[in-house]
C-alpha cells in the first residue's frame, strides 16, 4: 500500500466547487469552522448551501483521493485519518491517495480553532466525526446509485473494499464504474454510521503508509525542494532579542568561492550562494557589529525574579468550587511551588523555506502546521494580495510546535525580495536553538490540606505566558489563558474546595510559543509532584493515595490499577532504586505511566523501565499510539534530565546539541505501553506521553532517594546531598 501525494494545484478550486471533474464522483464534506467560545454548528449538507472544508473524490479508475487537511510530522496522520474514510467509505485502502490541501481556513480550517492548523493532539479528535459522516454519506451516493442501475432497493445492496454488491443477483461495480453515476445523486443527510464492532481497519495495527518512502529516500520534506537556478542562503539576527544589525564588514565573505549575495536588513544578515557550503562559509566570514538594543544585561536571574514576583500576585480565577477558604483551613496545610525552565524545540529537520517571489507573485515551499497563516504573512512580507502566494507544504521533519510559528517564513521572503529567481533559505542548527520561539518558564504554586487521609482544599495558581493572547486572541477571555490552565482545572481527583488561578506573566525579551506537551507540561508535573509529597505526609503509598480520590473517574482508576500491575507497585526494589507514578488527564486521553530509576551517589539518574497504561478511546491505530507514547516519553524525560535555556546579556547560551543535550539511544530503557481497549470516542495521543514521563521520572527519585525536587532539568547536586530543592 502506498500514499500518492499530489500538488494540490492538480485540482482547481473552481472545478471542485462546480463539480467539474470529468469522469468521476465528487463529495465535498462540510467540516464546521467555529471561534473558540462559540459552539460548533452541525454541517449544512442542503443542496447548494454547504461550504466544503475537505473532499473525496473517486475517479474512474476506482482511486479515493482525500484532500488531507492536516500535516504530516512524524504523528501518524497519513495513515490514521484515511484510515477512518476509507472504514465508512468501504473504500480499497489500497487505492487510497491523499491530497495536500492549499491554504483556505473557511475550506480546511480545524473545526476546534476554525485555523487550517495542526496541533493539540487533535488530528484524530477533530476529524473524527467530520472524516466517518463524509466517508458513510459517499457510500450512500455510491449505493443509491448501483441500486438505481440494478432497478433494486439500496437496502438490498452491500458495500465492500471499493465495490457495491448485490448479494441476492450476485451482481457487483466497482466505486470507479459507479463514479459519474453517483457523482448525480443528492447527498443524503444522516446516514447511519457503522458499529464499532463491524469496523474492518479502525482498531488495526496497520503499518504507517509513510513509512518505505521514508526509509528509501523518496519521502519529500521541506528542506528537500529544489528548483531549477535555486540559490541558498543562510542567516543571522542580533544574538540578543530585539536588537538590530550596526555595521557589516563583508570584505572577506564576498572572496569565498560561490557567495552571491549578502543581505542586509534591519534585524538580519543573510549570505546568498550557489551552495549551503557557500553561504554558510560566507556568514561566518562576516564582520557584522550589532545594536544590541535595550535587552543587552537581561538575565535569566531577572526573567525567574519577575516571574516569582508575578506569582505572589492574585490571578484570574479560571475555576473554584466549594470553599477554598474553609478547604484550607480544615486539617494540616501544606504549600509548594514548582518551576520549568524555558524550552526550545530543536526538531531534526532545520527551519526552512524556500521562495520564487516576482513583482506579481510568491511561491513558496515549506513544511508548516499552520499553512494558512504563512500565505497571510508570506503575502505581508512580500507586499502582495494573498491571492497571489502560493504555499507548497510537504511532510515535516518535526514540528512540536515551532512550526507553528511563520517566522521562518517571513525571513525567507524578506531575503527573496533581494534575490533573482528561487532561493532556499536555511537556518543552522545554531541559529534555530539561539532564536527559537521557546516553551515558556512557568511556576506553579499549591497550597493544600490534608483531613482524614484525603485532600480537603487545593488552591492552584500558575504564572507564565499567555501563548494564546498573542497565537489566537479569541481564546484568551477574562485574564485566562485556556492553554496555561489546562490539565490545572481538570485534574482527576475528587477535591471538595478547589480553587485554580492564572497570572498571566510575560518574560522580558524572550518570545515563547507552544512547545510539544504545551500547558499540561507545567501543570501535570506541579500537581503529581506534589500529589506524591501529599501521599508521604499522609502516610500512605502514592498509588492508594492517588486511588482514594479517583471514586468518580473509572477511566482513570483502571490506567492507574493497571499500570501499578504491570510495574509490579509494591515490589522490593535494589537501594536507591524508585518507582514513580503519574496520573493525567491530557487531550481527552486517560493516562497512567510508572518509570523505574536508580540514583547513584553523584545524583546520576538511570532509567530502568517505563510502563505506560493509555485509555485513549477507539484506538484508530494501536501501533501509532504506542509509538507516539514511546516517543513522547523519551521527548519529555529528555526535556527533565537535560533541557534548559538560559539567558545571559540578552543571549540564549544554548547552541546546539553538545550544550542542549538529547536522551541517547543507550540511555532509554524498556518502554511497555499497554493500549486499553475502548469504545468511547478517540482522544489525543502525540503530546500526552511528554507530560508523563517527567513528573513520574520526579517521583521514582523521590523514592528512591527521598529528595522532592521542584524545579526541572532535576538537580543533580541537589540529589547527591540529599536535600529538598
Amino acid at each position: 500500500m502506498a500514499v500518492v501525494q499530489k500538488n494540490a494545484s492538480e485540482v482547481s478550486r473552481r472545478g471542485v466547487l462546480t463539480g467539474g471533474l470529468a469522469g468521476g464522483f465528487l463529495l465535498a464534506f462540510h467540516l464546521p469552522v467555529r471561534a473558540a467560545n462559540e459552539p460548533v454548528q452541525p454541517p449544512d449538507v442542503t443542496e447548494g448551501k454547504f461550504a466544503p472544508n475537505a473532499f473525496i473524490r473517486i475517479d474512474s479508475a476506482g482511486k479515493t483521493t482525500l484532500v488531507m487537511p492536516q500535516v504530516e510530522m512524524g504523528q501518524g496522520v497519513y495513515t490514521s485519518i484515511p484510515m477512518i474514510l476509507a472504514e465508512e467509505l468501504d473504500a480499497d485502502f489500497s487505492q487510497l491517495r491523499l491530497l495536500h490541501a492549499p491554504p483556505n481556513d473557511k475550506l480546511y480550517g480545524n473545526p476546534t480553532f476554525g485555523l487550517q492548523v495542526t496541533g493539540n493532539s487533535n488530528s484524530i479528535r477533530a476529524f473524527w466525526q467530520p472524516l466517518r459522516n463524509a466517508g458513510a454519506s459517499a457510500r450512500a451516493m455510491l449505493v443509491q446509485a448501483a441500486a438505481q442501475q440494478w432497478q433494486v432497493e439500496p437496502a438490498s445492496c452491500t458495500t465492500s473494499n471499493g465495490e457495491v454488491m448485490h448479494p441476492p443477483s450476485g451482481r457487483k461495480l466497482s466505486y470507479g464504474a459507479l463514479a459519474d453515476a453517483a457523482g448525480k445523486q443528492t447527498p443524503p443527510k444522516d446516514v447511519p454510521l457503522k458499529d464499532p464492532k463491524d469496523f474492518a481497519l479502525i482498531g488495526k495495527p496497520l503499518k504507517r503508509l509513510d513509512t518505505p518512502d521514508k526509509t528509501n529516500g523518496k519521502a519529500v520534506y521541506g528542506i528537500d525542494a529544489m528548483l531549477p537556478g535555486m540559490k541558498f542562503a543562510t542567516l543571522a539576527a542580533c544574538p540578543v532579542f530585539g536588537g538590530k544589525v550596526g555595521k557589516v564588514d563583508d570584505s572577506a565573505a564576498r572572496k569565498i568561492p560561490g557567495v552571491q549575495k549578502i543581505v542586509v536588513l534591519d534585524d538580519l544578515v543573510a549570505v546568498v550562494g550557489d551552495h549551503m557550503w557557500a553561504a554558510k562559509k560566507g556568514l561566518e566570514a562576516l564582520v557584522v557589529t550589532w545594536d544590541e538594543g535595550a535587552n543587552a544585561n537581561i538575565s535569566s536571574n531577572d526573567i525567574w525574579r519577575h516571574l516569582r514576583a508575578a506569582s505572589e500576585k492574585d490571578g484570574a480565577v479560571a475555576k473554584s468550587v466549594g470553599d477554598i477558604a474553609k478547604g484550607l483551613a480544615t486539617g494540616e496545610r501544606f504549600d509548594a511551588s514548582f518551576e520549568l525552565p524555558f524550552l526550545a524545540h530543536a526538531a531534526m529537520e532545520p527551519l526552512n523555506a524556500t521562495v520564487h517571489l516576482t513583482p506579481d507573485s510568491c511561491e513558496i515551499w515549506t513544511g508548516t502546521q499552520i499553512v494558512s497563516r504563512v500565505q497571510s504573512e508570506a503575502a505581508k512580507a512580500a507586499g502582495l494580495p494573498v491571492e497571489k502566494v502560493i504555499v507548497n507544504n510537504h511532510l515535516l521533519g518535526g514540528g512540536f510546535g515551532r512550526r507553528l510559528e511563520p517566522d521562518m517564513v517571513v525571513a525567507a521572503v524578506r531575503v527573496a525580495k533581494h534575490v533573482d529567481g528561487p532561493v532556499k533559505v536555511v537556518w543552522t542548527r545554531e541559529e534555530d536553538i539561539q532564536h527559537d520561539i521557546y516553551r515558556p518558564i512557568y511556576r506553579d504554586t499549591i497550597a493544600a490540606t490534608l483531613s482524614g487521609g484525603k485532600i480537603a482544599g487545593w488552591k492552584y495558581r500558575v504564572t507564565g505566558s499567555a501563548i494564546l493572547a498573542r497565537w489566537l486572541p479569541p481564546a484568551f477571555q477574562k485574564g485566562i489563558d485556556i492553554d496555561a490552565i489546562d490539565a490545572a482545572v481538570d485534574v482527576p481527583y475528587d477535591i471538595p474546595n478547589f480553587h485554580v488561578e492564572y497570572v498571566q506573566a510575560e518574560p522580558p525579551a524572550v518570545p515563547t510559543g507552544f512547545w510539544r506537551g504545551v500547558g499540561p507540561n507545567n501543570n501535570v508535573f506541579a500537581v503529581e509532584c506534589f500529589m506524591d509529597e501529599l501521599a508521604r505526609k499522609a502516610g500512605k503509598d502514592p498509588v492508594d493515595f492517588r486511588r482514594s480520590m479517583l471514586g468518580k473517574q473509572p477511566r482513570f482508576l483502571n490506567v492507574l490499577n493497571l499500570a501499578a500491575e504491570k510495574a509490579n507497585w509494591g515490589q522490593p526494589l535494589p537501594a536507591r532504586v524508585g518507582r514513580g507514578v503519574c496520573v493525567q488527564p491530557s487531550f481527552a486521553s486517560f493516562i497512567a505511566t510508572v518509570v523505574e530509576a536508580e540514583v547513584d551517589e553523584h545524583g546520576e539518574v538511570l532509567l530502568r523501565r517505563i510502563i505506560s497504561v493509555v485509555d485513549t478511546g477507539i484506538a484508530v491505530n494501536p501501533d501509532t499510539v504506542m509509538a507516539q507514547l514511546e516517543g513522547g516519553l523519551i521527548f519529555g524525560l529528555t526535556a527533565a534530565l537535560y533541557g534548559e535555556i538560559t539567558i545571559d546579556k540578552g543571549r540564549v547560551q544554548q547552541s546546539n546539541f553538545n550544550d542542549y543535550r538529547m536522551l541517547r539511544i543507550d540511555q532509554v530503557p524498556k518502554i511497555e505501553v499497554h493500549v486499553v481497549k475502548s469504545g468511547e470516542p478517540p482522544g489525543g495521543i502525540g503530546e500526552t506521553g511528554v507530560n508523563a514521563g517527567p513528573p513520574a521520572l520526579r517521583n521514582a527519585i523521590y523514592a528512591a532517594t527521598g529528595v522532592a525536587l521542584r524545579r526541572l532539568p532535576i538537580d543533580r547536586t541537589l540529589i547527591a546531598a540529599g536535600k529538598k530543592a
